[in-house]
């Protein structure tokens, strides 16, 4: 038969449930937090994809590198000097030219008729001049001999004056006879500075009215050399040595005063155009040593200019180049530049790691002594260059570090090489 159980059975039971229960729920506590505590598996990187660089302490030269493209120093561009519409193009770009070389040639009636109307009007200007000429000498001379009758009159009339004094001093004529013969004399004096002023003024006058036309001829003989230079001007020349470079008009187009026609550059002398980025370029001035590589060889340079505005983010450096150019260098064509900014001595430097920029504070993976274990470690950074960075704090000479872009693994202080 069934025996009932004592009430403190159950009572122990339910007690013992209660001590097991609480001793799970602290031991699943206990575990949870030591398992917080532990530090997250190291992940593993393969050796050959990480880009290790040493500390060293020496010399670091500073760099800012640009890209750009090589252009020429004298650029010319050819306008069009008066209306007219393109009849033939006689050179492509691509050829050399010289400076009396046709580049292309323009037609324009109204400037073919108005040379021909500069020509006339100097013909007949001309011919002013030349029937002014006959006019005002024949004048001259007619006055010049009215003038001279009048000098030998009064030359005659004062020696038969002073022949009828002497004569009524000795009194062989009356004296009215003498004084009459004076006043004949005094008049003809007179008359004779007259005619005199006269032959001057004239002569004056002649000069005026020749010069007046000469002024016509000279200004019409001006306006003629500026037709001419117009019809000429219809055949477009480079103006310069070189190449051309473009023709931005097709046959048949109608262009006016002062329409670009082509470009011709002197490609013998060129220069390089470097983008620097402007946080690069604050340290770039004038006369700094620099070095272009135009894939087919590299070329020294000094800078030349400094844009000061900034486009885009950049900053535009012109490189004078001082060697020889290589083969196939020509405008526009794609070169690297490279600025030497100063010499550090003596200083900590290593590699420029994928990011951080200057005077600032990175973090990078530094190899333990185990050869195999990175640790996170934070690097100050100072100046930096092309290829190297100045070393602040954080790092030692003989320390390896990772350089290549390790961001997958911001989430780990450590990592392993394999």
């Amino acid at each position: 038969m069934d025996i009932q159980r004592p009430s403190s059975v159950a009572r122990n039971k339910k007690i013992r449930r209660i001590i097991i229960g609480v001793g799970a729920l602290i031991g699943i506590a206990l575990i949870t937090v030591a398992l917080s505590r532990l530090k997250p598996a190291a992940p593993t990187v393969e050796r050959g994809t990480a880009w290790l660089d040493t500390v060293k302490r020496g010399p670091m030269v500073r760099q800012v590198r640009g890209l750009g493209t090589l252009v020429p120093e004298e650029i010319r561009w050819i306008p069009a000097a008066t209306d007219g519409r393109v009849e033939r193009i006689v050179v492509y770009p691509g050829t050399p030219v010289t400076p009396d070389t046709v580049i292309l040639e323009l037609i324009n009636p109204n400037q073919s008729q108005a040379l021909l109307e500069a020509e006339q009007q100097l013909n007949g200007a001309e011919a002013q001049y030349k029937n002014l000429q006959v006019t005002v000498a024949n004048d001259l001379l007619a006055q010049e001999a009215g003038a001279n009758a009048v000098t030998a009159d009064y030359r005659q009339a004062k020696l038969q004056a002073e022949a009828d004094g002497q004569l009524a001093k000795e009194g062989l004529v009356s004296s009215l006879t003498s004084r009459l013969s004076q006043v004949r004399s005094d008049n003809l004096g007179v008359r004779d500075q007259i005619e005199q002023k006269r032959y001057t003024s004239m002569r004056d006058s002649a000069q005026s009215r020749l010069a007046v036309q000469q002024a016509e001829v000279n200004r019409l003989r001006a306006l003629l050399a500026l037709r001419r230079s117009q019809v000429s001007q219809l055949h477009v020349r480079a103006g310069i040595a070189g190449m051309l470079q473009q023709v931005p008009v097709d046959v048949g187009q109608q262009v006016g005063p002062g329409t670009n026609l082509a470009r011709v550059a002197d490609q013998r002398h060129l220069k390089a155009q470097l983008k620097i980025a402007e946080t690069q370029a604050k340290d770039i001035v004038i006369g700094q040593t620099a070095s272009v590589d135009t894939r087919n060889g590299m070329i020294p340079g000094h800078v030349s200019r400094i844009d000061p505005a900034v486009q885009n983010g950049t900053v535009t450096v012109d490189v004078a180049l001082e060697g020889e150019l290589p083969k196939g260098a020509r405008p526009d064509l794609s070169v690297d530049g490279t600025i030497e900014l100063e010499r550090l001595d003596d200083i900590l430097y290593v590699g420029r790691p994928t990011y951080g920029q200057e005077q600032s504070v990175i973090s990078l993976f530094k190899l333990d002594e185990d050869g195999v274990t990175c640790t996170r470690t934070k690097v100050s950074i100072g100046k930096t260059s092309v290829n190297t960075v100045e070393v602040k704090a954080g790092l030692k000479q003989g320390d390896q570090v990772i350089l290549s872009d390790m961001s997958q693994y911001d989430a780990f202080d450590r990592i392993r090489l394999k």
